[in-house]
């Protein structure tokens, strides 16, 4: 059926034979079929054409072969040529079409675009022939199969050859061929196509079992690259959530149940800022989140430092009374932004340049949580310049250490607490942001995040930067491993179990604090 096509160079422009033409001027629908083949496989330049009128009824065949399409001006043209002609052809009648010739042309179209100029357009033919595997097709493929040059588009090509006759038959050696292209492959549509190749030989059913274990092999390693990046991903995510936390209970041995509540402030900042720029400026919404991220920290920073000097500096030495007060703070914050805002979701958008994903292999990097990685190493990389670098930093380490000594080398400890406080809460506030834009901005954000992130904290050691990141990178890679295996809640009851465990052993967690307070 498309066997001329054969005989076609990929540049030359053939020519329609009469037969095919007359065919359209028949009544049976198996002749008009026949002459949507035909045009098919002459590869002409005026086929697309004939086959676009066809579908829309244009297509006006005459006695003698005459085929004509009537222009949407009301004019005709001949259909061989594209040469206008001066009246309706004499005789003519319209080619009546039903759904069997829609898909006839719709097929036609396809195996015609196998021949276009256009490698992308190539490239997605071959994958509409993939998943069709029309048997029809073969010898269309087969053809650009063999003259094409681009490597990408030949590799389409043969699986898609390879996906045809694994679908309609072969013989044992073209069986055997397929069955390594397609298992090069190596995704979940391949295995699939294997499995569910019909009354094999022993050498093919052979060679299908080999190639669909060597499948599974690919896919689970795949599988497990996959779990690591969403645990390193989710590690990001708990990084920059338990950061903020670590600072304040580190050096001031705060237990701030309102944490989580600041990171929600975060992310209704980043809202804020959105609509702003959806209003005002939409041309520049791509910018918005560098105008979120320090807007963010200044208002959960200057909610810090109003909260340590207006709660927290009354009841140091207290924890117990300090852990009900935040804990009472958190849920005024939750009404309070439940009143302003409502109770319902808010939408915060990606920018262009954190959406969309990146395929490599079988791995699919999703821009948005590619981006938080390396934000939230960012994040800590500058936070590490701080404590190391800064006379503040100097001033926080030397509290965390020994708090009584500080203040006797004339440390103002208080103003160390607020600015502390304000940092640390500014830092929360920018894990906001990052957070709008993996998960749902509610007055319920920060509640799903603040038992991970003391988690956190107690397991890498209270006050330690270091702690705190390969606690959040163990725990994310930990809970996404576990899940495959356990699911989600159970993972993390085992995770919650091991960490338990594991601070029975070590109670100042994996990197303990040194100092003659902090070791007394």
């Amino acid at each position: 059926m498309l066997l001329l096509l054969i005989l076609l160079p990929v540049t030359a422009r053939a020519e329609i034979a009469p037969e095919v033409l007359a065919r359209f001027a028949s009544t049976n629908n198996d002749d008009i079929l026949a002459g949507i083949d035909g045009l098919a496989a002459s590869g002409d330049a005026q086929a697309p054409a004939i086959l676009d009128a066809l579908g829309a009824g244009r297509l006006v065949a005459a006695p003698g072969g005459v085929l004509a399409i009537k222009t949407e001006a009301g004019g005709y043209v001949d259909a061989a040529t594209g040469a206008a002609l001066a009246a309706e052809p004499a005789g003519g009648k319209p080619v009546r079409v039903n759904n069997r010739l829609r898909r006839g042309i719709e097929m036609a179209m396809g195996t015609l675009t196998l021949v276009s100029p256009d490698p992308a357009k190539r490239l997605d033919a071959a994958a509409s022939v993939f998943k069709s595997r029309d048997p029809n097709s073969r010898a269309a493929v087969e053809t650009a199969l063999a003259r094409e040059t681009d490597p990408a588009v030949k590799q389409a090509f043969a699986q898609a050859r390879a996906a045809i006759i694994l679908a309609h038959g072969g013989t044992d050696d073209e069986l055997l061929a397929a069955i390594d292209t397609i298992a090069a492959r190596g995704d979940q549509e391949a295995r699939a196509l294997l499995a569910g190749v019909a009354k094999p030989s022993a050498d093919v059913a052979a060679a299908l079992q080999a190639a669909i274990g060597r499948i599974d092999t690919r896919l689970a390693i795949w599988n497990g690259v996959q779990s690591l990046y969403y645990g390193l991903s989710l590690g990001s995510v708990l990084l920059i959530a338990a950061i903020g936390l670590a600072i304040t209970f580190g050096v001031m041995g705060v237990i701030n149940m309102a944490h989580g509540e600041i990171v929600m402030l975060g992310a209704y900042t980043t809202y804020l800022v959105q609509e702003g720029f959806r209003q005002y400026a939409p041309n520049l919404f791509d910018y918005s989140l560098a105008v979120a991220l320090p807007l963010a920290f200044l208002v959960a920073g200057l909610a810090g430092v109003a909260i340590e000097r207006t709660i927290i500096r009354f009841l140091y030495g207290r924890p117990l009374e300090t852990l009900l007060a935040t804990f009472g703070l958190s849920l005024l914050l939750q009404q309070a932004v439940r009143t302003i805002f409502g109770p319902s979701n808010r939408e915060v958008g990606n920018p262009a340049w954190m959406s969309g994903a990146v395929d490599l292999g079988g791995l699919a990097l999703t821009w948005n949580r590619l981006w938080i990685i390396v934000f939230a190493l960012l994040v800590f990389a500058a936070l590490m310049l701080v404590l190391r670098y800064t006379a503040l930093g100097l001033q926080m380490r030397a509290v965390t250490q020994n708090r009584r000594m500080a203040a006797a080398m004339g440390i103002r400890t208080g103003r160390v607490d607020m600015l502390t406080f304000g940092i640390g809460s500014g830092v929360a506030g920018i894990a906001g942001v990052a957070l709008s834009q993996i998960d749902n901005v509610s007055p319920n954000l920060g509640q799903g995040y603040i038992i991970d992130s003391f988690m956190v904290v107690v397991f890498g050691g209270v006050g330690n930067l270091w702690g705190t990141l390969v606690g959040a990178l163990s725990l994310g890679v930990a809970n996404k491993l576990l899940e495959p295996w356990a699911g989600a809640v159970l993972g993390k009851i085992a995770i919650l179990v091991g960490i338990i465990l594991f601070i029975q052993r070590k109670p100042r967690g994996l990197f303990p604090l040194k100092g003659r307070a902090v070791e007394s």
